[in-house]
């Protein structure tokens, strides 16, 4: 007698089965990776703003325009009470004004989202629920502010 050894065709369509219900369950947790990535990126021009803003506001600082409503500091930069005005922030944010879009909204805040150049106002942008917003300062007792908008990356 020969001994026969293996799986049956039933016992190898449930297996298949098994695999193809923990693929349907766990496929949906790793199709957004697009999106956090989107966020992430988001979060490091925040923290690239932060630091660009604070080393303005130190240079600023050290040649006394941080209580002055409107100056330029020696590096050209235009900075309001020392930080970085809305124009100001596209230069001392190195890559800003090339790899990113941003629009003046308003006459104190600009909004900043990946490169489209089919993003031409401020609303457009802000229409993409996926941006940063840096609001300049508005005296010198307050500083300026930089929130991330990501409700749609």
């Amino acid at each position: 007698m020969n001994k026969q050894s293996g799986f049956t065709l039933i016992e190898l369509v449930v297996v298949i089965v098994i695999l193809g219900i923990l693929a349907v369950t766990a496929a949906p947790r790793f199709l957004n990776l697009q999106g956090d990535a989107r966020q992430a990126s988001l979060q490091g021009l925040k923290g690239a703003i932060d630091g660009a803003a604070g080393i303005v506001y130190g240079k600023a600082a050290i040649e006394g325009l941080e209580t002055s409503a409107s100056a330029t500091t020696s590096d050209s930069i235009a900075v309001v009470y020392g930080y970085p005005s809305t124009a100001g922030i596209e230069s001392a944010v190195v890559g800003l004004s090339t790899d990113w879009t941003s629009q003046v909204s308003g006459s104190t805040s600009r909004l900043i989202t990946f490169e489209d150049s089919s993003l031409t106002t401020a609303a457009a942008i802000a229409a993409t629920g996926c941006y940063v917003t840096y609001n300049q300062a508005a005296s010198a007792s307050s500083a300026y502010t930089a929130t991330v908008t990501s409700t749609s990356c």
